[in-house]
C-alpha cells in the first residue's frame, strides 16, 4: 500500500508565486533579493496556517540558489535546491521555540551561527512560535540578532506578536501575514481537487474555505477528511453532513416564515434543527449573521462584502429587496439580546422560540408604530 501524504505537505508551496494570499509580502521579499536589500532579521506574524514558515523556507531556498530565475525564484535543479528538497541542507536550521525555549537552547543556536555555510551564501535560522521563548532566552538572543555574521539570516515566526518584547521587535523587519480570503482558499482547493481527480461542487469547496477561517492548512486538512469520507465525488451535502454545518436553507426558510408572520412554521424549523443535533446558540448566531448579510445586500456596493457562492448571494439579494432595512435592524436587536441572554437562561429553547415569535411579529410592531 502506497504511503498517504496529507495535502498540506504534498502541496506545500515551493516558490514565492505559489504562496496563496500573501502577494504583497512575497513581492517585497523578491524585490529585496533582487536589489540586494535583504535584512538579516525578519519577524513573520499572523494566525495559523497562513504561510509564515512556508515563506521562510522558500526565502531560505531562493537566496541560496545558484541559478535563480529572472522572476527571482529558485531553479529547483542546482545542488543547493536539491538539498533543500531532500531535507539535507545545512543552510537552514529550524527551532521550535514552543519546546526549546530556554537560555541553553538559544546559546546552542548562537554557537551554530558562527559557522559559515559550506554550500551557498547564507545560513537561515527559522524560529517558530518565537513568543514562547523565556525572557532570559530573549535577552541572550538580543546581541546576536542585532549584529549577526554576514552569512546569517534570522526569521522569527509567531502567532502572537504582542507577546514579543519591544527590543526584539526593533531589531526585525516585521511582516504581518493576513488571513487568507475565502475565495483564494476555494480556488486553491479547486486546483488541488483537479490534480487529485476529485469532482467537487464549488459550493462544497466554498463551505470548506469558510470553515477554515482564513487558514489554508486547516482547509487542506478538512479537504483530506472529506475526500476520505466521500471518495472522488465531493458534494455540498457531504460537507454539511461531515462537518455538521447548518445549511443556509434553514435561515432562508426562517426569514421567509417571519415575513409571512407564520410562527408555526418558524417553530417547526427550529424543532427540525434541534432534532438533527444542532446547538441552539449556533443557530441564533447564524441567523443574526444571515440578517446582517441581507442588510449588506441592500446596497449593490456592499453586496461584494459577502463571502458566499454566487448562487447563495443572489438569494440574499432577493430577500434584501423584500424586507425593509428597519425590520432587519430590529431583528438584529432581538437576536443580539437572545445571544447575550442564552447562557444565563434556564430554558434556552424557550428563549429562542420567543425570539422567533418576535421576528414573526416585526411587521405588526412596525405597523403599530406607524399608526401612532
Amino acid at each position: 500500500m502506497s504511503e498517504f501524504v496529507v495535502s498540506a505537505r504534498k502541496y506545500r508551496p515551493q516558490t514565492f508565486d505559489m504562496v496563496v494570499g500573501q502577494q504583497s509580502i512575497t513581492n517585497t521579499l523578491k524585490n529585496a533579493i533582487k536589489n540586494q536589500h535583504l535584512a538579516q532579521a525578519f519577524l513573520f506574524c499572523g494566525s495559523r496556517g497562513v504561510g509564515k514558515t512556508t515563506t521562510a523556507r522558500i526565502l531560505a531556498k531562493t537566496i541560496n540558489c545558484f541559478n535563480p530565475t529572472s522572476e527571482i525564484e529558485a531553479c529547483d535543479q542546482c545542488d543547493s535546491c536539491l538539498s533543500f528538497h531532500t531535507g539535507n541542507s545545512l543552510n537552514i536550521y529550524e527551532l521550535d521555540a514552543a519546546s526549546n525555549n530556554s537560555v541553553d537552547d538559544i546559546r546552542n543556536l548562537i554557537d551554530q551561527v558562527r559557522i559559515a555555510p559550506q554550500l551557498g551564501s547564507h545560513k537561515v535560522y527559522i524560529i517558530d512560535e518565537v513568543h514562547m521563548l523565556s525572557t532570559s532566552a530573549f535577552n541572550a538572543f538580543l546581541k546576536t540578532l542585532e549584529e549577526p555574521p554576514k552569512h546569517a539570516i534570522f526569521i522569527l515566526a509567531t502567532t502572537e506578536k504582542h507577546k514579543i518584547i519591544p527590543t526584539i521587535l526593533s531589531r526585525c523587519q516585521i511582516f504581518d501575514f493576513q488571513r487568507i480570503r475565502v475565495k483564494d482558499i476555494a480556488d486553491h482547493l479547486s486546483t488541488i481537487a483537479t490534480k487529485e481527480g476529485v469532482s467537487a461542487d464549488p459550493e462544497a469547496l466554498h463551505q470548506i474555505a469558510m470553515k477554515a477561517d482564513g487558514a489554508l492548512r486547516d482547509a487542506l486538512s478538512i479537504f483530506d477528511q472529506l475526500v476520505t469520507f466521500a471518495g472522488n465525488t465531493l458534494t455540498y451535502k457531504d460537507v454539511l453532513e461531515n462537518l455538521h454545518i447548518l445549511d443556509y436553507e434553514y435561515y432562508f426558510k426562517v426569514i421567509d416564515a417571519a415575513e409571512k408572520e407564520d410562527i408555526s412554521s418558524a417553530l417547526l424549523i427550529l424543532n427540525d434543527i434541534y432534532e438533527k443535533g444542532f446547538d441552539g446558540h449556533h443557530f441564533v448566531v447564524g441567523l443574526a449573521e444571515h440578517l446582517r448579510n441581507i442588510l449588506v445586500c441592500k446596497d449593490p456596493r456592499t453586496a461584494s462584502l459577502l463571502e458566499t457562492p454566487d448562487t447563495i448571494k443572489q438569494r440574499f439579494v432577493q430577500q434584501a429587496t423584500e424586507i425593509e432595512a428597519q425590520r432587519l435592524l430590529r431583528g438584529l436587536q432581538v437576536l443580539s439580546k437572545t445571544d447575550v441572554d442564552y447562557k444565563a437562561s434556564k430554558n434556552q429553547r424557550l428563549l429562542i422560540e420567543v425570539a422567533l415569535m418576535q421576528l414573526c411579529s416585526l411587521k405588526q410592531e412596525q405597523e403599530k408604530k406607524r399608526a401612532n
